[in-house]
């Protein structure tokens, strides 16, 4: 994927950091619900660091990515924050923390076995009392098919625009395809890219199974669509003992 690779540093071009405050503080205000005095946070797929920008003045975070180059982006605007580049299906750092949070990078599990995965590692790693967040971009019952556009000026006089598009070619088989058509400016000169994205496609009913039989006890707390579109939460506590 050539925005997470190879195009990595024109990350923030794509999707800006400011873009994420109201979200991020919905997040903060989801773990708190469940765990008041959480204070140290894991985030599995922290991706160029948007929502850590936010997050990390509520908690000590340490961010983690399957992408050394998208930790980069995201040391260049969390320079305080530990990074740590891992798989969110097999990392396993040996220390708990009070919150585990896991934004749309989950998108990219295409298996229920690759979700499984994730679950155990976020159970893993969330102390007994603690709190795991999920947030996917959506479910198999919320998904439709759609375009969208955007991009950014930066201050080193580069700039992006993008159109994405996201369909289902094939409804049967649990994946969805989004694309990226993008155009970078830079000295005057103007190129374009394309971008093919996989991300799986669960049900709630899937989600919810498989956080229990990680040992969470699930909630799925509602979402400001005007905020989350069409995203979903679900609030995954590991009891005390």
């Amino acid at each position: 994927m050539k925005i997470y690779d190879e195009y990595a540093d024109w990350f923030h071009l794509l999707t800006a950091r400011k873009d994420y405050a109201a979200e991020a503080a919905d997040y903060v205000s989801l773990i708190e619900s469940i765990c008041p005095d959480a204070r140290t946070l894991l985030e599995l797929g922290c991706g160029g660091g948007n929502n850590a920008s936010y997050l990390k003045h509520r908690f000590d975070c340490t961010l983690t990515d399957l992408s050394p180059r998208m930790l980069d982006v995201s040391r260049s605007i969390n320079p305080e924050c530990e990074h740590i580049a891992g798989d969110m299906r097999t990392l396993r750092l040996g220390r708990q923390f009070d919150a585990v949070f896991v934004h749309d990078a989950v998108e990219y599990m295409t298996t229920a076995d690759d979700l499984r995965q994730v679950a155990s590692t976020a159970y893993v790693h969330t102390r007994p009392g603690g709190v795991a967040l999920f947030v996917p971009d959506g479910t198999a019952e919320t998904f439709a098919e759609c375009v969208d556009d955007g991009g950014e000026d930066g201050a080193d006089g580069r700039a992006m625009r993008y159109q994405e598009w996201a369909f289902d070619p094939d409804p049967t088989d649990g994946v969805y395809e989004v694309h990226f058509a993008c155009l970078l400016r830079e000295g005057g000169a103007v190129r374009m890219i394309h971008d093919r994205h996989v991300h799986g496609l669960f049900t709630r009913q899937l989600w919810l199974d498989v956080l229990a039989s990680a040992g969470f006890d699930v909630t799925l707390p509602p979402l400001d669509v005007t905020t989350h579109d069409t995203q979903v939460a679900f609030l995954a506590k590991r009891p005390a003992r």
